[in-house]
């Protein structure tokens, strides 16, 4: 029924014949990777548990996904897993037209960066040539579950900005008070009159 080859992580919607199905999928970090230059770090395989539900050509995709991911930490760069143990219900809707005035971008809310998305646009996606791809579908998933600055533990200490020593596994003499750059030239002035008020003195 498909007019071309599927990947492992592609379903052709045409053959979901009845009302509701079970979907229970396991896929690789290897068919889940976009490129090879990919920066997203999947760890052991990503389970996929749940229900398509079908209602003319909307598809509903309820269930919840199982994965682990490597982050680098934002304040000591160390490596750390990220378990991913979530639910979602997404609806799919074919794919729009390209507008003709668009410039060939499909016409809608995301066509202007501008726009501000609605809870209805997050959980809203599209399929296109009849064809859901899972591999689209948890990438995205993993990038919203993704914080914005990954840590390894909140009471990271980071690093040293002098020598560089993680913080949480050792210590270091480096003195790292923080001083204002805009009082440097007063600093400069006052160790200079030390220095000379030393001098006198001796």
């Amino acid at each position: 029924m498909t007019d071309r080859a599927l990947t492992s992580t592609q379903l052709d919607l045409r053959t979901v014949t009845a009302a509701e199905v079970p979907l229970h999928r396991a896929f690789t970090p290897a068919e889940l990777r976009s490129t090879e230059a990919d920066d997203l770090r999947i760890l052991g395989d990503v389970r996929f548990d749940g229900v398509l539900q079908k209602k003319d050509q909307r598809f509903r995709l309820k269930g919840r996904i199982q994965a682990s991911l490597e982050l680098t930490c934002g304040r000591c760069a160390e490596l750390f897993q990220l378990p991913i143990d979530q639910e979602i219900d997404l609806t799919y809707v074919p794919q729009p037209q390209a507008h003709p005035s668009a410039g060939g971008a499909a016409h809608g809310k995301g066509s202007d960066p501008e726009v501000e998305l609605s809870d209805e646009d997050l959980t809203t996606a599209y399929y296109r040539d009849h064809v859901l791809d899972f591999a689209d579908m948890l990438r995205e998933q993993f990038y919203l579950a993704m914080p914005m600055r990954p840590l390894c533990r909140e009471d990271c200490k980071g690093l040293c900005p002098h020598c560089g020593t993680n913080w949480n596994t050792s210590t270091c003499s480096c003195d790292v008070r923080w001083q204002d750059p805009r009082l440097s030239g007063l600093q400069s002035l006052l160790e200079h009159a030390d220095r000379r008020d030393h001098k006198d003195n001796r």
